[in-house]
């Protein structure tokens, strides 16, 4: 299928999506939206599939949205924000976060806006030394929008994500992993490597039981020890009773390495 905002890859039980506008900073348009959202859904019901990667082509990441997108006139009524947010940027961030297999994000350059709340969506984010991330609503009078609000106090704490939130810093990739923002900071002539290995890396793990990691710990934001435990109890009978476990018992025992299928 052929594009006009993002190349997609499908190798070695990895799905890569890369964004392809590096001339606008890969900022969204209604056409990215839609191709985005339409190969993570494919993805997400493919079994083939068992890791995905996010990452974009030229010098950034993504500068969020595109403003010649959505150009605002100023003798008409203003512009409804919130109907673009739930037609296209929630439903983003909810795919991403509920994709019953690992995500990882690859961020070159910078990641601005809704690009960096993207990228903190993911479940390991791999940048580039040159990269940074910026919370730039404010400076258009703004709210962080696509997780923002969310991620940030959970990542770095309330203080540090109310002076991210309202002063708009840029942050470099280096003070983003210490923050707690982000995993892993590279070489930048490093990053498409070490991002692949661990793609195939995560593409032969028992990716059933990583899915459930990924939901415990999604769910641990918002519920009680209480609450928490009993879903760990729950997510761990179904973790118990898949071919990943019993296959991962047998080749322990046979002293052979597993091979997982990821159901």
């Amino acid at each position: 299928m052929d594009y006009q905002t993002i190349l997609v890859k499908e190798e070695n039980a990895v799905g890569y999506l890369t964004f392809n506008r590096p001339k606008q900073l890969n900022s969204f348009n209604e056409t990215m939206h839609k191709e985005v959202a339409g190969v993570l859904k494919s993805w997400s019901d493919n079994q083939q599939i068992r890791a995905v990667v996010i990452s974009a082509e030229g010098r950034g990441f993504c500068a969020g949205q595109d403003l010649n997108d959505r150009v605002v006139d100023p003798n008409a009524d203003a512009p409804d924000l919130g109907l673009s947010i739930e037609k296209y940027y929630n439903p983003l961030i909810k795919m991403i976060t509920q994709m019953p297999k690992p995500v990882i994000c690859a961020v070159n350059g910078v990641a601005a806006g809704a690009g960096a709340n993207i990228a903190l969506a993911c479940d390991i984010v791999i940048a580039a030394k040159s990269a940074s991330f910026i919370q730039a609503f404010c400076r258009l009078g703004l709210v962080p929008d696509s997780g923002g609000t969310w991620f940030l106090p959970r990542l770095v704490g309330r203080a540090r994500a109310m002076g991210l939130a309202m002063l708009g810093d840029k942050i470099s990739a280096e003070q983003a992993m210490n923050l707690g923002m982000i995993w892993q900071v590279c070489e930048d002539a490093e990053l498409q490597e070490q991002t692949k290995q661990m793609a195939q890396h995560l593409a032969v793990q028992p990716t059933y039981g990583l899915s459930l990691i990924k939901k415990a710990i999604n769910s641990a934001a918002h519920n009680t020890l209480d609450e928490q435990l009993v879903l760990e109890r729950d997510l761990q009978r179904m973790a118990g009773r898949s071919e990943d476990y019993r296959e991962g018992v047998q080749a322990f025992m046979q002293k052979r390495t597993p091979q997982y299928k990821g159901c």
